[in-house]
């Protein structure tokens, strides 16, 4: 059994109390700004952009440090068309009778349907993959344990990122998502999460009237 194995905390860096509200009141201004965009434009976005923002996603903690994510970047236009192809077949079938009511009448606000013209237009598809197992030095699988919670997370600060570049995203979820590992080549034991559209919007994008919760309904507090 392997020993655990540490170092000093060294860069970790404290900040004075003023700093301190200061940067959580910038922070918040700036993903206040952050929307989900439908409409995007086919303007190129560098890749070593993308390669910064997905190394800060690698960054996310996991359970027990087991990185159980995948991502399978493509720019392709030839994969993209496929990709749109396969996805809009489910979501035909999701909207014409898969998805109960209730469900269909919570998305008429958002005005969404079964055309997905940006897995086409959008210059990057993050198509992002959870692992179940990992492949050991002598080819044996070993099962990772908080997959879901882990991916998410990284997930999260991938968005996070994206949105600090100056990008815009969109999570899509078709499902079922299996289509994907045949077409992107990924072992069975990665688990399609969703589909991170990435770009920039068009310059005539319009996005949904919405409102996010107060504070008041998304937190308690003990003290």
């Amino acid at each position: 059994m392997a020993q655990p194995s540490f170092t000093a905390l060294t860069e970790y860096r404290e900040l004075p109390l003023e700093e301190m509200q200061r940067a959580a009141q910038t922070f918040l201004t700036t993903m206040r700004r952050r929307r989900t965009v439908r409409d995007f434009s086919s303007r190129g976005v560098p890749r070593d952009v993308i390669e910064d923002c997905l190394l800060a996603a690698g960054t996310a903690p996991s359970g027990a440090n087991q990185q159980p994510w995948h991502f399978v970047v493509v720019g392709n236009r030839d994969l993209k068309h496929e990709i749109r192809e396969a996805a809009e077949e489910e979501e035909r079938a999701f909207y014409e009778h898969r998805a109960p009511q209730q469900w269909l009448e919570a998305l008429e606000h958002l005005g969404t349907n079964d055309n997905k013209p940006f897995l086409d237009t959008a210059p990057w598809l993050i198509v992002i993959f959870a692992e179940s197992a990992g492949v050991m030095h002598d080819g044996t699988t070993a099962k990772k344990y908080y997959v879901n919670e882990s991916v998410g997370i990284a997930t999260g600060v991938l968005i996070t990122a994206l949105h600090l570049a100056g990008l815009v995203t969109l999570t899509h979820t078709p499902s079922p998502m299996r289509f994907l590992n045949e077409i992107l080549d990924r072992p069975d034991r990665e688990r399609p999460f969703l589909i991170l559209v990435v770009g920039y919007p068009e310059p005539e994008a319009k996005v949904p009237v919405i409102k996010k919760k107060p504070l008041r309904e998304i937190a308690t507090f003990f003290e």
